[in-house]
């Protein structure tokens, strides 16, 4: 890898080198500023193809840095993504896999490792990582209008600033955004049934995100004001897929693909499109790497991507895993990506997939409730209802992006299934993944309907041995 403080040298001494994305001079660390949406799909923007939704803030970011293609998460739930992002480890691995289960006491996460090079960290409105991560900011604002509070705070410091939104996580009230968005031009995916109440439901969740977009643009205008636009960092991302059945909750492409942009004029400016597998996982000692700080000893469980900020590399990583754990119904779920293939494999096949308990009363989950009491889903919406499942699922994502087709015993994929078995298996052992019989956790919603069979979170049986 090449150092950080290799191209402080080179810029100090002024001199030019062919570096592909035509680095510009730095002499400080960069300000590092992320935001994290709340169950939003990767999709879901202008810069991303969705020419029906207002994202023009996140679209101008995009157009002016750095824009990931095929970036995915750890886990399609909340608390643990933003603790595995925060921390450069898998759920599995953190100890906080299930839902509202918080960050261990004595790990480390980015605020605290950039404590050493003199960083002033913060973190705004939603944490849901617990009391020892929120212990390692130096700030925390529950209101989004502050951020001006922070930077004074911060004084001549380089900062870290961490955003989480609660934009689109449900409940959804008419009024997010003037003019709302007309229902009549969303993009309506396979696995909902279309219908009115499904149309004005996602319309309502394309306002929260272009809220959010609103908001964002508020941010990086603070910045311009006090001329520290140029050298802060941008990193925009989400912590699982948009709030609707198929999605949230789910390790397909809907649940665990984010949207992933970088924006540093300072360090990336010409905009570039990177199209190879990228994981969350890396980020943490990519933003390690960029403040100079040392990723060693750690405990981190991906890999800078450095390489990918400067441009010096077009491919990183061959496979991408994610998990699903406990969110309100127990799962036991993993699975391995590469460019053309995923393999999931399923522990629990005697029960549905669980809903999360927050799409239940919605109205696109009761209109699947409703076309399957008249017999009439499809397979793509008939997916999340079906018993017993399959241990194993193959997608060739090429023909099949959608993950509606499960092609596990057909003859011409037998070695691709193999190979795969194998790699997510070598993933498991080397990360230290528990099996299935272990760290389980009762159900407090109902599998077909979601809805809430018990207030309290079921305690956790089973531990480690």
């Amino acid at each position: 890898m090449v150092s950080i403080v290799f191209f402080r040298c080179v810029i100090a001494l002024g001199v030019v080198v062919g570096l592909g994305s035509g680095l510009s001079s730095f002499a400080t660390p960069p300000n590092v500023l992320v935001f994290i949406a709340d169950d939003v799909a990767w999709k879901d923007f202008g810069c991303y193809g969705n020419d029906a939704i207002r994202t023009p803030h996140i679209d101008a970011l995009a157009a002016g840095g750095l824009k990931f293609e095929n970036a995915f998460l750890t886990v399609p739930q909340c608390s643990p993504s933003r603790i595995s992002i925060l921390s450069g480890r898998y759920p599995h691995a953190t100890g906080a896999e299930d839902l509202h289960m918080p960050l261990l006491e004595g790990d480390g996460i980015i605020p605290g490792y950039l404590k050493e090079a003199g960083y002033f960290s913060g973190h705004m409105r939603k944490t849901h990582f617990g009391k020892h991560a929120n212990a390692q900011f130096d700030w925390y604002d529950k209101d989004l209008t502050n951020f001006d509070e922070f930077l004074d705070t911060a004084g001549e410091k380089s900062f870290f600033m961490w955003v989480g939104f609660v934009d689109a996580h449900r409940p959804y009230e008419a009024g997010a955004v003037s003019p709302p968005h007309d229902p009549a031009t969303v993009k309506v995916p396979p696995y909902l049934v279309d219908t009115p109440e499904t149309r004005e439901d996602l319309a309502l969740y394309y306002d929260e995100v272009s809220r959010m977009d609103g908001v964002i643009g508020r941010f990086v205008e603070t910045l311009e004001n006090r001329n520290l636009r140029d050298n802060t960092l941008i990193i925009f991302l989400a912590d699982n897929g948009m709030p609707f059945p198929r999605a949230k909750g789910t390790v397909y492409d809907s649940g665990v693909g984010t949207p992933l942009v970088m924006n540093w004029p300072v360090g990336i400016p010409q905009a570039r499109s990177y199209s190879g597998l990228t994981s969350v996982i890396d980020l943490a000692p990519t933003i390690l790497d960029l403040a100079d700080v040392s990723t060693k000893g750690r405990g981190f469980q991906g890999n800078s991507l450095l390489q990918v900020v400067i441009g010096r590399t077009q491919r990183e990583r061959e496979y991408v895993f994610s998990e699903r754990n406990w969110h309100d119904c127990d799962d036991h779920i993993r699975s391995v990506r590469t460019e053309r293939y995923k393999l999931i494999k399923n522990a629990y096949l005697d029960q549905p997939h669980g809903t999360p308990a927050d799409l239940a009363g919605s109205p696109s989950f009761k209109a699947l409730l409703a076309a399957k009491g008249a017999g009439t889903l499809t397979p793509e919406q008939a997916h999340l209802f079906t018993v017993p499942r399959p241990e194993y699922e193959l997608y060739d994502l090429k023909k099949d992006p959608g993950e509606y087709t499960n092609i596990i015993d057909m003859p011409r994929v037998k070695r691709i299934a193999l190979k795969l078995s194998e790699v997510l298996a070598d993933w498991s052992n080397d990360t230290a993944d528990f099996p299935p019989v272990y760290r389980r956790r009762g159900d407090h919603t109902d599998r077909y309907t979601g809805e809430r069979t018990q207030k309290k979170v079921p305690p956790q049986t089973h531990p480690l041995p």
